[in-house]
């Protein structure tokens, strides 16, 4: 009882951000979302219905809607065309207490770098727009959970890129009981997100709870530059709800695609998709089915980014290098994702001529385990060695620079130190959580273990 009032005061107004019990909310969310699932899966319309109203007028879903998109998301701090963030745990309270849900507001366009020089240009909501978001995501993403093709892979929960990868893997072994097919078409869908027409989203999700709020947000519009501009089509990216909108978009591809031939893979990861097949005749007529149902959706296939080709000369998925080698299908870290990483690696030393050791390895091990954690599962050791030596390579530069005057001996005993066996490791003593001294060494990306990944099982989810 006491933990009640806490929570909610005499009032029913939340007091006290630290006294929230954060288990039992996600455990509710998590029930509901759980029977939100079943009620799709047996077709029970009324309840599903009337369960998606229970989740959005949720108090539990309010208060983890609010935590995530203000203290997890990484966004957190990035406000909307209203310029407001919520920073404390007072914010926190103030807006579940004052909680109503928001008329759409136009989103705030920035715009960010892509690899290929080219700018991407992003959405982004007012704090309460993707709170809203949030909270009518929980509510229709189950429901959809229950019915998304078993191939599809981008943006769902449970679910991540090394999965996809593993169906490739699964489809283009030579192995009799794999799928053994040696063609392959690499498609990408072009400016998806721009593109995907209102109509198409709107009449997948049917009469939910929230519906015209959906289509509201979807043609909220922009503010860009301090100038409004409509949307009369896509979904922006940096909305909350926004790639569960986009997986609906395209739900049905891979059935469509199967149509042709039943025999055919498919891989999707949201606007990115691989067909394979034994020959090139069958890839053909899944582009032209494809490029059909895409376009009565208002989207098409990018000439520049599609290509079919052998397995023998290989392609590039979501940063891995697929190719059959003397007649054994192996998957690597992508060439170019390797020397982008590298030199990521240099500008971001370059960057900090002047800080101390130990908030350089502070810096760089994120980035050092975070490449290791997305590659571990592929042929990636002898990618690891060789972004070890590039890493030591820009060290030593880093470390000859602050000294110029002193001897190489000198500075390799300052930086580089002997510990547990292995010489020339870049380490320094630091200072712990609680002031205590410990020693900070950079992460030896060459050690990593390559752990084969596990495929999630067919339509499987967390809900």
């Amino acid at each position: 009882m006491s933990r009640t009032i806490l929570i909610n005061g005499d009032n029913g107004q939340l007091k006290d951000w630290s006294q929230v019990n954060w288990k039992k909310i996600r455990k509710n969310v998590r029930n509901l979302r759980q029977r939100i699932f079943r009620a799709r899966k047996l077709g029970q319309w009324k309840q599903l219905r009337r369960l998606q109203k229970l989740m959005i007028k949720s108090r539990s879903n309010l208060l983890l809607s609010v935590r995530q998109i203000t203290q997890v998301n990484t966004g957190k701090q990035t406000a909307g065309i209203d310029k407001e963030v919520i920073n404390t745990p007072a914010q926190r309270v103030k807006l579940v207490n004052e909680w109503k849900m928001p008329k759409a507001s136009p989103t705030k366009r920035v715009y960010i770098p892509k690899s290929n020089g080219k700018k991407r240009p992003l959405g982004i909501p007012t704090i309460k727009d993707r709170v809203a978001q949030a909270i009518v995501k929980n509510s229709l993403e189950p429901e959809w959970e229950a019915v998304f093709e078993a191939n599809s892979y981008g943006f769902r929960p449970g679910r991540n890129c090394q999965d996809a990868i593993g169906q490739c893997w699964i489809r283009l072994n030579t192995s009799p009981t794999c799928g053994g097919h040696k063609w392959v078409l690499d498609a990408d869908i072009k400016g998806f997100f721009d593109n995907i027409a209102h109509e198409t989203i709107m009449e997948m999700i049917g009469f939910v709870p929230r519906g015209k709020l959906i289509k509201d947000w979807l043609e909220a519009g922009f503010i860009d530059e301090g100038k409004y501009n409509p949307t009369e089509t896509g979904t922006p990216q940096g909305g909350v709800i926004s790639p569960l909108l986009a997986n609906i978009g395209l739900h049905g591809l891979e059935t469509v695609i199967k149509q042709a031939n039943p025999k055919l893979g498919i891989i999707r990861y949201a606007d990115d998709f691989v067909v394979t097949s034994k020959d090139k005749e069958s890839l053909e007529n899944a582009l032209t089915q494809s490029e059909q149902w895409l376009s009565e959706r208002g989207l098409k296939i990018s000439d520049e980014k599609t290509k079919m080709v052998h397995i023998d000369d290989g392609f590039n998925f979501l940063g891995f290098n697929i190719r059959q080698y003397n007649g054994k299908c192996l998957i690597k870290p992508q060439k170019e994702k390797v020397l982008a990483f590298c030199k990521k690696i240099g500008q971001t030393l370059s960057e900090m001529k002047a800080n101390t050791q130990e908030q350089v390895i502070n810096r760089i091990n994120p980035l050092l385990r975070g490449f290791a954690n997305y590659y571990r599962g592929v042929v990636s050791k002898e990618t690891f060695s060789y972004i070890n030596y590039r890493v030591w390579q820009y060290l030593w530069r880093w470390s000859l620079r602050r000294h110029p005057n002193k001897p190489k001996k000198w500075v390799k005993n300052r930086y580089f130190k002997r510990y547990r066996g292995v010489d020339w490791m870049f380490m320094c003593q630091g200072t712990g959580r609680k002031g205590k001294e410990k020693s900070e060494i950079l992460y030896d990306i060459s050690k990593t273990p390559i752990v084969r990944h596990i495929k999630v099982k067919g339509q499987a989810s967390p809900d």
